[in-house]
């Protein structure tokens, strides 16, 4: 026996350094995601007082980078450090909070689809609520902007949804210069101007409809939004099924590495 060798079975380094690579890459973008996110509430003061965070009436974009930077960094965290020390407990972690996220985005899809109606009234509410508080935030009243100037919307529905927001409504007491007026971001853009008019919006829902069309964008970002969707089907579900098939490969792969690793275990007991 003694010139005989076994060889038993072995753990694959090519999935144990690729999902080591790739999630070294995935931790290191939520590091900077948290950065990002730590370094904008720190501008705003957030980080001093704490309590501030629950002030904003509306949406804090810092919310995105914050949530999106603590997911990349637990998932591949538990991915890189799995996969390097060869430790089950990190990989199946990894397994099943990314299969966790897949069920997740998975169900989202299909009640979007089913509720679409429901969808849409949320949606309202959603931009009817951050309207309101334009200007309490700078990221929120940069996401607004960038989102009415993409789209070529204005409001949720139209721009009478201005209305909603102290410093834009056309009430007798409003005493804001930007009284019955809306965002610059609602304007329609003159290719001839390299300087933008931010003053564009004043008084303009105090003219005719008519009038309004020749100024601003008159369509919802709802509406807008549908019709977006709609001509870019085709790349929006390419790039959700292309997220999903990643996630179902990810999982697979640090399954497999899971069984080598216990699959070498179980041999060197038996040796």
């Amino acid at each position: 026996m003694s010139g005989k060798h076994f060889k038993g079975h072995e753990v694959s380094c090519c999935i144990k350094y690729f999902i080591f690579g790739f999630n070294i890459i995935f931790w290191l973008l939520g590091v900077a995601f948290l950065g990002i996110g730590l370094w904008a509430w720190n501008e705003k003061g957030v980080l001093s007082n704490i309590s501030s965070i629950t002030d904003l009436g509306g949406f804090d974009p810092v919310w995105l980078f914050l949530v999106t930077g603590g997911v990349m960094f637990i998932l591949g965290f538990a991915g890189c450090i799995g996969a390097l020390r060869e430790n089950t407990l990190l990989l199946k972690f990894f397994s099943v909070f990314l299969g966790i996220i897949f069920f997740l985005e998975l169900t989202a899809g299909v009640l979007a689809f089913v509720f679409k109606d429901w969808i849409k009234d949320q949606l309202n509410f959603f931009i009817n609520n951050n309207i309101r508080a334009y200007r309490d935030d700078i990221d929120l009243q940069n996401l607004i902007d960038f989102t009415q100037e993409y789209w070529e919307c204005c409001g949720a529905f139209g721009a009478d949804d201005w209305n909603l927001n102290i410093y834009f409504n056309c009430t007798d007491t409003n005493p804001s210069r930007e009284k019955c007026g809306v965002p610059f971001s609602c304007c329609t853009k003159d290719p001839a101007e390299d300087v933008i008019n931010t003053q564009c919006g004043y008084d303009v829902r105090a003219k005719t409809d008519a009038e309004q069309k020749t100024y601003i964008h008159v369509k919802g970002c709802v509406p807008q939004f549908e019709k977006w969707l709609q001509d870019n089907l085709t790349v929006v579900a390419g790039i959700f099924i292309g997220v999903a098939l990643l996630q179902i490969f990810g999982i697979c792969l640090a399954q497999n590495l899971v069984s080598d690793i216990e699959a070498v275990r179980a041999s060197c007991l038996f040796t």
